[in-house]
């Protein structure tokens, strides 16, 4: 009978354990430290934090039972709506978070999730070029990649992102259904990877990480990334979107179906939608935030720096990524292609 009452109370102690934890499942090197022990110290849930490095690589997680592990996802733009069509992910109760009301007109209502019925905006920026500055000149064009490469490369291991640049470097828009065009822009792809100089794809910081170390010259990669690793390494990487543009993006924070503590789950969500908290999360990552009660309170050289703030003529020529329904499938059967080749 003593043993039965210990096994109850372990298994008591375990589920109050399991109800004062938060598991956040987000990109590697994308949330301050500082921000997740705030967190804990203000409503008592101790963040448990696991790293995926793509969309792709979170979605099969999610679909391998990651829905009834984790409480917080953090997906691009583009994946929010696959995401709640599979049934992923459940609806946001806007009453526990009040702070959406926080975020800039243009991420209260996004196209990918219309009334931000399951989303709310984290971070955006955009992708481009990462180089290094003592053995590579600052890269004007894609064609440092696609025509004659000159010097080792690498590719972002990222569907929609490395076609839609490739589809810029055409002249095509980033969200083309047109299947030719898509196909023009994997064999572009196919081209460079045949290069001597490339070295391969990589997901998250893998490209950034790889540059700052030497091994390569050049990476596709995001902007934030590139932006932190130029300032711990003054003088000898860069970054530059080329003038044909880019993809932007916007990620946001979203409720697995089977989430094991959605009432934390809230509750974090309007934590990082605070003005001070929101400010922090982007003078951490480097990345622009979507919270416009957070602008006052960036870094005044952030808020100047056109790597974080694209200028007027980067946003012209760069397009944020959509969801293209039935027609994903074209985009999905090149990179296949290409990945395989």
């Amino acid at each position: 009978m003593k043993r039965v009452w210990v096994l109850l109370l372990a298994g008591l102690a375990m589920g109050w354990a399991q109800k004062g934890e938060l598991r956040l499942f987000i990109w590697s090197e994308y949330i301050d430290p500082a921000i997740l022990e705030a967190f804990t110290q203000r409503y008592g849930y101790k963040v448990r934090t696991d790293l995926y490095e793509s969309n792709e690589e979170m979605v099969a997680k999610l679909q391998a039972g990651g829905v009834r592990q984790y409480d917080i996802i953090v997906p691009s733009d583009f994946y929010v709506p696959s995401i709640i069509r599979l049934g992923l992910v459940q609806p946001l109760n806007h009453g526990k978070v009040p702070n959406l009301k926080n975020l800039d007109d243009r991420f209260k209502n996004p196209p990918f999730d219309p009334g931000n019925r399951y989303s709310a905006a984290y971070q955006w920026g955009t992708t481009g070029l990462i180089f290094r500055k003592d053995k590579v000149a600052k890269a004007e064009s894609w064609a440092v990649l696609f025509k004659e490469p000159k010097a080792p490369f690498i590719l972002m291991d990222s569907t929609r992102e490395m076609l839609g640049i490739a589809l810029r470097y055409l002249g095509y828009s980033v969200n083309t259904r047109n299947p030719k065009e898509v196909q023009a822009a994997g064999q572009l792809l196919l081209q460079a990877k045949r290069s001597r100089y490339f070295l391969g794809f990589e997901g998250g910081v893998g490209g950034k990480n790889r540059v700052v170390a030497g091994a390569a010259s050049y990476a596709v990669v995001y902007n934030g990334d590139a932006v932190r690793a130029a300032e711990e390494n003054p003088g000898k990487v860069g970054f530059t979107i080329p003038q044909e543009g880019s993809t932007l993006w916007v990620d946001s924070m979203m409720i697995p179906a089977k989430a094991p503590n959605p009432e934390a789950a809230h509750l974090f969500i309007n934590f990082i939608l605070e003005p001070m908290v929101g400010a922090q999360l982007s003078n951490f990552n480097r990345y622009a935030t979507p919270n416009k009660a957070a602008l006052p309170h960036i870094r005044p050289e952030d808020r100047k720096n056109p790597a974080i703030y694209p200028d007027a003529q980067v946003m012209k020529h760069s397009e944020f990524i959509l969801d293209l329904g039935k027609d994903n499938r074209i985009y999905d059967e090149v990179w296949t292609a290409v990945k395989s080749r």
